[in-house]
């Protein structure tokens, strides 16, 4: 094993550079050191591990991205989900679930990672929508403008539900959680308040890989995970904030605050 050894070096008490408390040349101490451990490991096997280490660290980046729509900037919203009556009948609790996370994401952002959420925006609760939803037949044929004259409400976010399921079809022993959405924006006063003025698409699936069956997770953690993901995209529409670069590979509970 080769090891690098530095010349002892001789101080000169005139230098300023040289005086006690002053160590100009730490960094460079520092690389020699990580050279020399470098060397001692063997050149293959410390170029795996400080490989792996910058792949790591690039899999854990977060990137700054912008608001796809910013015209919830100071509104006053109404978060509205829709979904057909055989997945309500199975997930009762599927809009005001969602309902609530798109809300408290607009609201509040996700402090931990630096994210603000909407500026200025003032959300109607959630449970009052769904309420009224339920107190209003036929709410979803009225159009989109009367919509937000009942709600009283400057622009409506309007989330329906596609698709929605846990397992796959015809087969209740696997997790395949799929959640799909097309999401439109109405503006109240404006050119055309019955037509969306922005529409997006979110599909997400959880868990991330596939064969996981029945007996390795249980049913709520899977419709945690699902929701989580699925609200975290639904809102991110909305304001600037940070999102994985490598989504697929990003590990979310290795993130911490600076």
């Amino acid at each position: 094993m080769a090891v690098i050894r530095m010349p002892p070096r001789q101080n000169n008490p005139e230098n300023p550079k040289h005086r006690k408390g002053s160590h100009p040349h730490v960094p460079m101490l520092a690389f020699c050191v990580l050279v020399s451990l470098t060397l001692w490991m063997g050149g293959c096997g410390a170029g795996r591990l400080f490989g792996g280490m910058l792949q790591a660290h690039e899999e854990q980046k977060l990137v700054e991205t912008p608001a796809k729509y910013a015209g919830l900037d100071n509104q006053k919203v109404a978060v509205l989900v829709d979904a057909d009556m055989s997945t309500l009948y199975e997930h009762p609790d599927l809009l005001v679930n969602i309902a609530s996370g798109v809300t408290t994401r607009l609201e509040k952002g996700v402090p931990a990672r630096e994210e603000k959420g909407v500026p200025g925006i003032k959300v109607v609760p959630p449970q009052a929508v769904v309420n009224w939803q339920f107190r209003t037949p036929q709410w979803n044929a009225l159009p989109y403008g009367q919509l937000a004259e009942h709600l009283d409400v400057d622009r409506i976010v309007h989330i329906d539900i596609l698709e929605y399921r846990l397992n796959p079809p015809g087969n209740r022993w696997l997790w395949d959680g799929v959640c799909v959405g097309r999401i439109g924006v109405v503006e109240r006063g404006g050119i055309d308040p019955d037509t969306f003025v922005e529409t997006f698409d979110v599909s997400v699936k959880f868990p991330p890989v596939s064969g996981v069956g029945r007996e390795s997770a249980a049913e709520g953690a899977v419709k945690l995970g699902l929701l989580t993901l699925f609200v975290e995209k639904s809102a991110w529409l909305f304001y600037d904030h940070l999102e994985p670069k490598y989504p697929d590979r990003y590990r979310p509970e290795l993130h911490r605050k600076k």
